[in-house]
C-alpha cells in the first residue's frame, strides 16, 4: 500500500524573547510556511519563554516540481490582541533547508537563534523544534452510504488511477479546516494561489454534469466558520490568521469524485481537478534533482560520475547464457564456454518451461582489435554417466570474436536471441544468449563471472557503508532503598553501578552510604551503532568482603533514550531494579539515571590525525559537501608472493579504499604477481584536510571451497597508502605509482607498488571551500564539553570492534583483520623508533627558529659587516616608526611565501616515508619490542635488557625535565625573597628602570638598547653577560628533591 509522506514539524518551546507588549513581556505564536502551506500555534499570554509543543504537519504533495531544494520558513510575532499595540509585532524568523530534515527516529530537539528581518530589527532568543519527515499509511476506506440515484447525465466521470498515485479526495470548501492562512502586517505578500484554498465559482461546473447551483464564496466562507466554533474560540478576537486545530477531525470521504474548477489569480485559463487525482503530475525528474527531499535517507541519492576517465579501459568479452528450449534430456543441462583457450562450466540450469541459467561471463582481451579467435558455446548433459562424451553432447555454437559488436555504455544492454544449436543430440535445441564486447564500465561487469577470478564468488567488487555510531551518555546520579529499612541505620555499606551495553562493561566508583540511598553523578560512555537492537543494562552491586552480591538490574532499550545535538539539560528518570534472587522483598530499590545519545560528537574509529571525516553524529548538523573526490585503482607492480599454492607461490590480491563511512573493495585478481583493476569510485568530501587510506591485502577466499578449515586464515597484509586531500589542487588529475612497505620484525620489506589516480573536483562555491579553514576541525560538542584522552582511546577501541562485526556480516565480508589495519587500531603501541622519529621532528621544527637567532647573533658579532649596518638602519626606523613593524613583519613573511612557491614540492602525493620514519636505520631489537604483544612473550633475559635500556632513556628524559622546572623556578624565585639580596636588587633594579621611563622618551631607551645589543666586538667582553649570571645564580628547588 502507497504511504503518504509528510513533513513534520514540532514546535517546543522559545527562550529569551524581546518584550513587545510595553509591559516588559510577549504574547509569541508562531506561524510556518511550506510552500504556501500556512501553520500557526496557539498565542502563549505573556511569556518570554513559551512552550507551545505542538506539532505541525505539512504535504509533501503540494511542493512544486520545479524546486530544487525546499526551504521551510518560520516567522515568530508577538499577538497584538495581548498589549496595548495594534498590530502583530515582529519577534524573529528562521529558514530551514532540506539538509536539516531527517527521517522519523532520528530527531531531536534543536534550539535555532531567531534571525533579523531588517538590520536594526531588536531580535533576541532562540526556538526549538524537532523536524523530520514522516511517512504515513492512508486511512482505509469506510463503506460508502446510500446515495440517491443520479440521473444519466449527472453522472460524473471514472477515472481510474493506481492505488500507488492516488491521491486522497479533498474535502469541501466547508469541510476543508483552514490550514492555510493569510499574511499577518508584518510578513511579505505571498501570491494568492500558494495562501487561498479554492472555492467553486458560478462561472465553473463540471464536463458532462448538469450546472450545479452557483456557491458564493462569502457564503461558503461563513458555512465554515458554523462548521467549527471550536476553532473560532481557541482564535483571539480581532487576529487576522486562523490557527490549525491540535486534532483536526479527518473530512468524511466522498462517495464520488469531487469536480473542482478554479479560476487561477490572473483569470485566463481555469484550472480543473477532478476528485484531487485528474490533476497534472509533475514531470519525474532526475535523483540530483529529487535529492532535496531525500537526502536525509542516504548519501548516495546524488548521482556519481560514472566515466571511468582516470584509468584504463579493459575490454572483456560478455557472454550471457539466459535460457534453453526443446533439449532431448530431463536433468540439469549445463553449458561450456571456450574462447582463447580459457574454459568455464555454467551452473545446472533450472527446469522451468525451459532450462534456465541467466549467468553472464566475461573473458578478458588486450584490445577489441587483437587477433581473431573463436568462441565456443556448448550445452553438456550433466547427468550422462562419466566417458559417454558424444551422449552428453547436446550441440553448440561458434563465434568469430571479430565479428562480435562493440558495446559502450550508456548503450542499452544488448537483446538476447534464440540460436539454433549443431552438432550434438539436440537436433531441434535452441540456446538464448547474447554476446558483446564491453569494458570494466558495462553494468553486467560488477555481477559476471571474470576470468581473472577464476568465478569465486567473493571475489567481487563491493562498497560498504560504515554504521552510523552514536555516543551514549548515561549518567547515574543515585539510588534509592538499596536496602531493607531495618538494615540502614546498623552500618556503612558500599554500592556499585555495573552498566553494560553489548560487550562494553563499565563501573562507577563504589560509593558509601549508610541511609540506604547511594550517590554516584558520574558519566559513563558507550558506543552504540544503528538499528537499535541492545539493551542498556544496570546492575546494583553490594561490595562485601566475600566478593560482589547482585541487588537488582534495571533494562533500557536503546530505541526508549532521547537524542540530542547540543549540550541542553535531557531530563532525569527514575528507573526500578528488577529483583534478581528469590526472595520476596517489600520494597523496591530505583536508580535515578539520566540518559541520552550525544548526536553533536563525532565518533571516532580513526586516529584524529589521519581521519577521513569530522562530521558529528547527528545529520541536523551537516554541512553541505565542497567538493567530490576521484579515485583510480589502476593496478599493482612486482608483487612478492604472499602464500604457496600446489608447490608454486602465489598471491590474490584485492585492494580496500576507506573515505568517511564509505569503504569500496575492489575484486580479487587471482594468482597474479601484476593485477589489474582499473576501478573508479567517487566520495563526498565535507572537509578538505581529511586523509583518504587505501590498502592492499591477499585473500584467502579464493580456496575457501578447496582448502576448508584454511580458509579461516586471515588475509594477509601487503601495504598501505595515505592520501590527504588538502595537498591536491582542484580539478588537477595525479596518476602515480606509491611503493607499498610493510614494517616488521626484520625491518622494512618492499612488498610492490600499486598505481593510483586521484582527482579533487570542487563542487562549492570557492569562498565556501576557504570558509571551511577557519571553521574547528571538530564538531562543537568536542570543545565544549570535551572528552579526556584516556576516555577517546577507550571509545574508539570500541568503535572499531562494532565496526568489525558490522562488516563482518556483509557478504562478501570485509575481514576483521583489514578492518584493524585500515583504521590503525594498533597505531598508540609503544615504540623506541617512534619516540625518536618524533623528537627529530620537533628538532625539525624549532630549526627554524636556531637559525634564526644564530643570524641574529652573527649579525651582532660583525661577521657580515655589510648585513650588520643594513639591519642597524631597518632598526632605525622601526624604532622612530613603529607603527610599522607589523606591515613590515607582514610583507616579509609574504616575501618569504611567495619566493618559496617557486620551489615548491613538484614530487608525486606524499605518503610514507622511510627516512623521517627511521624504518631503514631502526635497530632490530627496537623493531621486535614494537611488535611484541601484551603482555610480552619473549625470554626473561629479553624482557630486562629492554627494561634496562628504557631505565636509561627516562633517566634523560628526567634530566631535561628537571632542568626545565628550575628554569621556571627561578623565574619565580625573582619576586618571592628566597633570596632575598637577589630579589632586593631586581626590585631595585625595576623601580630605576621605571624612573629612566618616565623621564626619557622610549624611543631613545630602545635606540640605546639596540646600539649596546649590536656593538662592535671590540666593545664587547668574553664572559656572559651581567644579567645572565644574575639569573642562573637565582635559586632553585632541584636542592630539595630527595
Amino acid at each position: 500500500m502507497a504511504t503518504t509522506r509528510k513533513l513534520v514539524v514540532e514546535v517546543v518551546d522559545a527562550k529569551d524573547l524581546a518584550p513587545r507588549d510595553g509591559q516588559g513581556s510577549s504574547s509569541p505564536y508562531v506561524v510556518i510556511d511550506y510552500y504556501g502551506q500556512r501553520r500557526r500555534t496557539r498565542t502563549i499570554v505573556r511569556d518570554l519563554n513559551p512552550v507551545w509543543n505542538e506539532t505541525l504537519e505539512f504535504s509533501l504533495a503540494k511542493r512544486p516540481s520545479q524546486v530544487v531544494s525546499d526551504v521551510l520558513e518560520l516567522d515568530m510575532f508577538h499577538d497584538k490582541n495581548f498589549g496595548p499595540i495594534r498590530r502583530n509585532s515582529f519577534l524573529g524568523r528562521i529558514r530551514l533547508g532540506s539538509g536539516q530534515f531527517v527521517s522519523k527516529g532520528e530527531e531531536a530537539l534543536i534550539y535555532y537563534p531567531l534571525e533579523k528581518k531588517y538590520l536594526f530589527s531588536p531580535v533576541q532568543g532562540e526556538i526549538g523544534l524537532r523536524i523530520y519527515y514522516s511517512d504515513e499509511l492512508p486511512p482505509p476506506p469506510s463503506p460508502s452510504p446510500a446515495l440517491e440515484p443520479v440521473p444519466e447525465e449527472a453522472k460524473p466521470v471514472e477515472v481510474e488511477t493506481p492505488k500507488e498515485t492516488a491521491d486522497p479526495p479533498p474535502p469541501s470548501p466547508a469541510q476543508d479546516p483552514p490550514a492555510e492562512v493569510p499574511v499577518p502586517n508584518e510578513e511579505p505578500p505571498v501570491e494568492a494561489t500558494a495562501s487561498t484554498p479554492p472555492t467553486e465559482s458560478p462561472e465553473s461546473s463540471a464536463a458532462g454534469s448538469e450546472n450545479p447551483p452557483a456557491v458564493d464564496p462569502e457564503t461558503a466562507e461563513k458555512q465554515a466558520d458554523a462548521d467549527q466554533p471550536s476553532l473560532a474560540a481557541n482564535q483571539p478576537e480581532g487576529d487576522d490568521i486562523v490557527r490549525e486545530p491540535r486534532d483536526p477531525a479527518p473530512p468524511p470521504p466522498s462517495p464520488i469524485p469531487e469536480v473542482t474548477i478554479s479560476r487561477s489569480v490572473s483569470g485566463s485559463i481555469p484550472e480543473t481537478k477532478i476528485g484531487g487525482i485528474g490533476a497534472p503530475q509533475p514531470i519525474r525528474r532526475t535523483m540530483s534533482e529529487t535529492a532535496s527531499y531525500t537526502s536525509e535517507i542516504s548519501d548516495a541519492s546524488t548521482i556519481e560520475r560514472t566515466t571511468f576517465d582516470l584509468v584504463e579501459k579493459m575490454h572483456y568479452v560478455f557472454v550471457r547464457v539466459v535460457k534453453a528450449r526443446s533439449l532431448p534430456i530431463s536433468g540439469n543441462p549445463v553449458t561450456k564456454i571456450s574462447l582463447s583457450g580459457t574454459q568455464i562450466r555454467s551452473k545446472p540450469a533450472r527446469k522451468t518451461t525451459c532450462f534456465e541459467w541467466d549467468q553472464t561471463f566475461a573473458f578478458l582481451r588486450d584490445s577489441p582489435d587483437s587477433s581473431s579467435s573463436i568462441l565456443e558455446i556448448s550445452v553438456w548433459d550433466s547427468d550422462s554417466p562419466a566417458g559417454s562424451d558424444a551422449a552428453s553432447f547436446l550441440g553448440g555454437i561458434c563465434f568469430d570474436v571479430s565479428e562480435i559488436p562493440l558495446r559502450d555504455p550508456p548503450d542499452s544492454p544488448l537483446a538476447p536471441q534464440w540460436y539454433r544449436l549443431e552438432g550434438g543430440g539436440a537436433h531441434h535445441g535452441d540456446l538464448m544468449l547474447a554476446t558483446w564486447t564491453g569494458t570494466q564500465a558495462d553494468e553486467s561487469f560488477p555481477d559476471a563471472w571474470k576470468t581473472d577470478t577464476v568465478g569465486n564468488v567473493n571475489a567481487r567488487a563491493k562498497v560498504y557503508v560504515s554504521p552510523k555510531l552514536w555516543y551514549l551518555r548515561a549518567t547515574v546520579i543515585e539510588a534509592q532503598d538499596v536496602l531493607p529499612p531495618q538494615l540502614t541505620a546498623l552500618k556503612d555499606a558500599t554500592f556499585q553501578v555495573k552498566a553494560q551495553l553489548g560487550f562494553q562493561v563499565q563501573k562507577t566508583k563504589p560509593a558509601v552510604t549508610r541511609n540506604g540511598v547511594p550517590s554516584w553523578n558520574e558519566d559513563l560512555l558507550f558506543v552504540a551503532a544503528e538499528p537499535f537492537t541492545d539493551q542498556l543494562i544496570f546492575t546494583l552491586e553490594h561490595r562485601t568482603p566475600k566478593g560482589p552480591v547482585t541487588v537488582g538490574k534495571v533494562r533500557v532499550p536503546l530505541t526508549a533514550i532521547e537524542r540530542r545535538v547540543d549540550e541542553r539539560h535531557v531530563a532525569s528518570r527514575w528507573f526500578g531494579f528488577e529483583d534478581t534472587s528469590d526472595e520476596k522483598r517489600g520494597f523496591r530499590s530505583r536508580a535515578h539515571l539520566r540518559l541520552c545519545f550525544d548526536g553533536g560528537y563525532h565518533v571516532m574509529d580513526e586516529a584524529a590525525h589521519v581521519c577521513s571525516d569530522y562530521r558529528p553524529t547527528a545529520r541536523q548538523l551537516w554541512t553541505p559537501p565542497v567538493g567530490t573526490m576521484e579515485l583510480g585503482i589502476i593496478g599493482c607492480k612486482n608483487l612478492l608472493p604472499m602464500k604457496t599454492v600446489d608447490g608454486k607461490g602465489s598471491t590474490d590480491a584485492y585492494t580496500v579504499a576507506k573515505y568517511g563511512p564509505k569503504w569500496v573493495r575492489t575484486r580479487t585478481v587471482s594468482d597474479s604477481l601484476d593485477p589489474k583493476w582499473n576501478e573508479q569510485y567517487t566520495f563526498k568530501v565535507y572537509d578538505p584536510c581529511t586523509v583518504l587510506t587505501i590498502g592492499v591485502f591477499d585473500s584467502w577466499g579464493v580456496y575457501e571451497n578447496d582448502v576448508g578449515k584454511e580458509a579461516t586464515r586471515p588475509d594477509l597484509r601487503i601495504g598501505k597508502v595515505r592520501i590527504r586531500i588538502s595537498t591536491l589542487e582542484t580539478g588537477k588529475p595525479y596518476r602515480n605509482t606509491y611503493p607499498l612497505m610493510m614494517l616488521g620484525n626484520g625491518g622494512v620489506k618492499r612488498m610492490g607498488e600499486i598505481e593510483l589516480a586521484v582527482r579533487f573536483v570542487r563542487s562549492s562555491q570557492p569562498l565556501d571551500l576557504l570558509h571551511v579553514y577557519t571553521q574547528p576541525l571538530l564538531p562543537l560538542m568536542h570543545h565544549i564539553k570535551p572528552l579526556g584522552l584516556l576516555q577517546q582511546e577507550m571509545l574508539r577501541n570500541n568503535a572499531v570492534k562494532i565496526m568489525s562485526v558490522h562488516l563482518l556480516r556483509s557478504e562478501p565480508p570485509l575481514r576483521p583483520e583489514v578492518v584493524r589495519y585500515m583504521l590503525d587500531a594498533d597505531s598508540h603501541a609503544f615504540s623506541m623508533r617512534k619516540i625518536r622519529a618524533n623528537w627529530l621532528r620537533i628538532v625539525n621544527v624549532i630549526g627554524g627558529m636556531i637559525e634564526l637567532v644564530r643570524w641574529v647573533d652573527n649579525t651582532r658579532l660583525w661577521k657580515n659587516s655589510t648585513a650588520t649596518i643594513l639591519v642597524h638602519a631597518l632598526f632605525v626606523m622601526l624604532v622612530w616608526f613603529p607603527d610599522l613593524i607589523i606591515p613590515t613583519l607582514a610583507f616579509y613573511v609574504f616575501v618569504v611565501g611567495a619566493w618559496n612557491y617557486r620551489f615548491r614540492s613538484r614530487a608525486p602525493v606524499p605518503h610514507f616515508d622511510p627516512k623521517l620514519s627511521l624504518a631503514d636505520t631502526v635497530d632490530h631489537d627496537e623493531l621486535d619490542e614494537e611488535f611484541d604483544v601484551v603482555p610480552s612473550n619473549r625470554p626473561p633475559d629479553a624482557v630486562r635488557a629492554r627494561y634496562d635500556k628504557l631505565r636509561a632513556v627516562g633517566a634523560r628524559v628526567q634530566t631535561v625535565l628537571g632542568d626545565m622546572a628550575a628554569q621556571g623556578e627561578r623565574v619565580q624565585a625573582l619576586l618571592t625573597w628566597r633570596d632575598p639580596r637577589a630579589t632586593g636588587i631586581f626590585v631595585g633594579l625595576c623601580f630605576v628602570v621605571a624612573l629612566m621611563l618616565y623621564l626619557v622618551p622610549t624611543k631613545m631607551v630602545a635606540m640605546a638598547l639596540g646600539f649596546y645589543y649590536f656593538r662592535h666586538p671590540i666593545f664587547r667582553d668574553r664572559k656572559p653577560s651581567p644579567a645572565l649570571n644574575f639569573f642562573r645564580r637565582l635559586p632553585s628547588l632541584s636542592d630539595r628533591i630527595m
